[in-house]
């Protein structure tokens, strides 16, 4: 179920786990609410954990949420996906979320599938094969990485910032107004 209207949003990317715990999803929740507050669309993985918990939050504030899935896996997308794009392998899947955050992206504490969507979207960017767009990492989880990275000749540091919480997205992603479309 595609929406011909996606080219005309702004869609935040918010990547993060399946399997956290009710502090992830509580910080997850918030975020995906925040970003809808702020008028945009949230996509994500469309299963559980910290995607089912985005969308949720996204959804109960009234915002879009799409949700790129994947066939390899017998998982149902979430009951808060309003979209669902299906991929057929992991690196499509990854790829088709890059390619659609045309406002950025949200990065949650998470585990190695996370860290891979974070390096794919800073990797794009670094080397240009994708234009510059906010690459936020949510809280103090990320940082020792980052700070790890940025101590490397051509790491592109400056790709990617850290919010202190959801209330710190507005700094990142001011609000858009749907007028027009």
């Amino acid at each position: 179920m595609s929406d011909p209207a996606r080219q005309a949003r702004a869609i935040v990317a918010v990547f993060g786990s399946n399997a956290t715990g009710e502090v992830g999803l509580a910080e997850a929740e918030a975020v995906g609410r925040k970003l809808a507050e702020l008028g945009y669309a949230v996509a994500n993985g469309g299963y559980g954990g910290t995607m089912e918990a985005g969308a949720r939050g996204a959804s109960q504030a009234g915002g879009h949420t799409i949700g790129v899935t994947c066939s390899v896996w017998r998982s149902r997308p979430n009951a808060y996906i309003s979209e669902v794009i299906e991929t057929s392998c992991l690196s499509e899947r990854v790829g088709k979320l890059a390619e659609i955050a045309s406002a950025g992206f949200v990065v949650l504490p998470g585990g190695t599938g996370t860290l891979l969507e974070l390096a794919w979207v800073w990797e794009s960017m670094a080397k240009k094969f994708a234009g510059p767009r906010p690459v936020v990492c949510m809280g103090e989880f990320w940082r020792p990485l980052l700070a790890t990275l940025a101590g490397v000749g051509g790491a592109h540091a400056e790709l990617v910032s850290v919010a202190t919480g959801p209330d710190d997205l507005e700094r990142f992603f001011p609000a858009v107004t749907t007028e027009g479309i």
